[in-house]
């Protein structure tokens, strides 16, 4: 399979309005004979059936929640990035472009990224106008800080709760059109399966969670709007119904599934407190801008720690390890992501780890309190300081916060040509769910600006240019490909209810979690990743022999809907870890321990893997199909990252 991705010619920052104006475009009087189907409603989602909505289509949207806005973009804390240079220190379009570049690993396309940084100025006009109470400073003006990965301030942000404000802004544009009759909502319905009808994706198959009744819809375009697949290792920051069923079916479709193996780890999460857990909580990275990571710059200091028999403020300064402004002093705690997580992971494995477990490190903002004043630093970081103290019964004001990396997002996902179009025409992927911009490694405050980019600004003219040459004809929806998907998706519901075994669905989801986390995390080496496929494999076969579903399909059955999502999670697992094993080379978050620099860095080989690794499914308990996408850099020149 050649891979197009379709990616304009001419000068880079001519591309997008180019190819814009090249795009065939759909009559207002014809756009209400198309259906338009969207999938997920978080940011992507929400502002893309808004948007499609608004120019004339007719849109159906789907979501697993009871309401759209809590769909898990509302986890986001941060920020949002976009190139205003509000605050006139250097930054531009380009700057964005080259930073989104280089915190990638080189492992990005040039086109999409510069694209992403070109509408990210009008991302934020656009909440604006949509009433997100974006923090202003005191003249009024929109507030920037700074986040990792870039020397410049360019993150907008609501306090820390940036993706809930955004999300409401989106939800609003989306009930307008509800109301309007242009978007039909069904909520609590999740997608089992994509129907396919000579090549083209022409519809979905749904199961509703309430009734257990399922469903075939018909559309001439699909949108997989659906968030990332990080919950394949159980416990990480996302909800704890994020989940990669809709992507996977996909894949099983026909669609390649891109750079599974790059997730990223969040530096700044609080630590697994123990095996009761069934997610983890997120500090926003908005926190390194004031707070200072550390630990004991001896080991026995941290034992004495970890005992109790000293408290963090009575270690001397000159005992204290401040690590990332030691190794980074250009950056200091505003290192990218996967460089502040390999580092925290590298001082606990030193035995410098702090609390009960040792499996954390101090987020410390003494200094910020004693700068700034108390009261100063609870009006930026206030609500996720509360959350802190409610999770751990501690004061992080009077004592620092103890954090630890976990997995946060995937920059992997649906391999999308520039159109955001998959390898299945009519079937397009947006935000979390493709692969397209972030590269190896994703810089803090650009999934939203992904999300929102890929829904307002980029679907609304390339899904016109597929509709306008396939015309307006309605799709059949009695056409034996909907009959057949629909049987094959009960069939594999009652596949799942005739399960009676003797160990429940959370216990293999656990068990691939800690392989997953133990031999493809922060972490990865080929003798690992080998050992870890067997046990995946055999994990499989154990699942279907003795997993157990209680209940039937004729009401809520969560056995049953978390059963089809591990049974994924467990296929996808193997391929991640295929992924990791193909990747001779140590990029962003995929960490492989053969290939590092003398200082323990990540390692690249672009002479070999300069490459987008896309996979393609080939049939149960065969091995995928790998094809490549060769990423070609004209604008930017491929050194050895260095933040130092």
């Amino acid at each position: 399979m050649k891979l197009d991705a379709k990616i304009p010619a001419g000068p880079l920052a001519e591309k997008w309005n180019t190819h814009k104006f090249n795009l065939k475009l759909v009559n207002p009087a014809n756009k209400r004979k198309y259906d338009v189907i969207v999938v997920g409603t978080g940011l992507a989602g929400a502002s893309a059936a808004a948007s499609l909505a608004e120019l004339g289509y007719n849109v159906k949207a789907f979501c697993f929640q009871d309401s759209p806005r809590r769909a898990h973009s509302i986890a986001a804390q941060g920020g949002i990035n976009a190139a205003k240079n509000y605050r006139n220190d250097g930054d531009s379009v380009y700057r964005l472009f080259y930073d989104t570049i280089k915190g990638g690993d080189y492992r990005a396309r040039e086109a999409n990224v510069y694209r992403l940084a070109e509408v990210s100025v009008n991302i934020i006009d656009q909440c604006v106008a949509q009433g997100v109470p974006f923090a202003r400073e005191y003249g009024g003006l929109l507030d920037n800080r700074s986040f990792g990965g870039a020397q410049v301030s360019r993150t907008f942000y609501a306090r820390g709760q940036t993706g809930q404000q955004l999300l409401l802004g989106a939800y609003s544009a989306l009930n307008r059109q509800i109301n309007l009759g242009t978007v039909k909502m069904y909520t609590r319905s999740e997608m089992l399966d994509v129907v396919v009808v000579d090549g083209k994706a022409q519809g979905i198959v749904t199961r509703d969670l309430v009734s257990g009744k399922v469903e075939s819809h018909a559309g001439h375009a699909v949108l997989l709007c659906t968030g990332g697949y990080g919950n394949v290792f159980y416990l990480s920051t996302n909800a704890m119904g994020s989940n990669v069923t809709a992507a996977w079916r996909a894949h099983k479709r026909g669609a390649l599934m891109a750079n599974p193996c790059y997730t990223q780890i969040h530096p700044t999460c609080i630590p697994v407190s123990g095996d009761h857990q069934s997610k983890l909580t997120l500090m926003s990275e908005s926190l390194r801008n004031d707070g200072r990571v550390w630990v004991p710059a001896s080991k026995e200091t941290a034992e004495k720690l970890r005992k109790g028999e000293i408290k963090a403020k009575d270690i001397k300064e000159v005992d204290r390890d401040y690590f990332l402004e030691r190794k980074y002093p250009s950056f200091g705690n505003l290192v990218p992501r996967d460089v502040a997580s390999r580092n925290a992971k590298e001082v606990c494995d030193d035995g410098r780890g702090v609390g009960k477990t040792g499996l954390a490190v101090y987020l410390d903002f003494a200094d910020s309190i004693k700068r700034l004043g108390q009261p100063a630093v609870a009006a930026k970081y206030g609500n996720l300081f509360d959350m802190y103290s409610q999770i751990t019964d501690e004061n992080p004001y009077e004592s620092p916060m103890r954090i630890y990396p976990a997995v946060h997002y995937t920059m992997g996902g649906l391999w999308v040509d520039y159109n955001l179009m998959t390898s299945v025409p009519g079937l397009y992927c947006l935000g979390e769910a493709n692969f397209s911009d972030h590269g190896a490694n994703r810089l803090g405050a650009s999934a939203l600006m992904q999300g929102l980019a890929d829904g307002y600004f980029v679907i609304p003219y390339t899904v016109g240019d597929y509709l306008a040459n396939i015309g307006p004809a309605p799709i059949d929806a009695n056409h034996p490909a909907f009959t057949k998907t629909k049987a094959e998706v009960e069939e594999r519901i009652q596949t799942f209810l005739s399960l009676r075994g003797n160990k429940t669905v959370d216990e293999y989801h656990r068990d691939l979690g800690k392989i997953m986390w133990e031999y493809c995390g922060m972490s990865r080496d080929a003798v690992g990743l080998a050992k870890a496929k067997q046990m995946i494999q055999d994990l499989k076969k154990d699942f279907w022999k003795n997993a157990i579903v209680l209940g039937d399909n004729s009401e809520v059955n969560q056995s049953l809907e978390k059963a089809g999502r591990v049974a994924d999670f467990i296929e996808l697992g193997e391929l991640m870890i295929d992924d990791a094993l193909n990747r001779d080379e140590s990029c962003g978050g995929h960490f492989r321990a053969e290939y590092q620099t003398p200082e323990g860095e990540a390692l690249r080989n672009d002479d070999d893997f300069a490459y987008v690794a896309a996979w393609q499914y080939k049939g149960e308990n065969v091995p995928e199909e790998l094809h490549k996408e060769e990423l070609v850099f004209e604008n930017v020149k491929l050194t050895q990252r260095s933040y130092k």
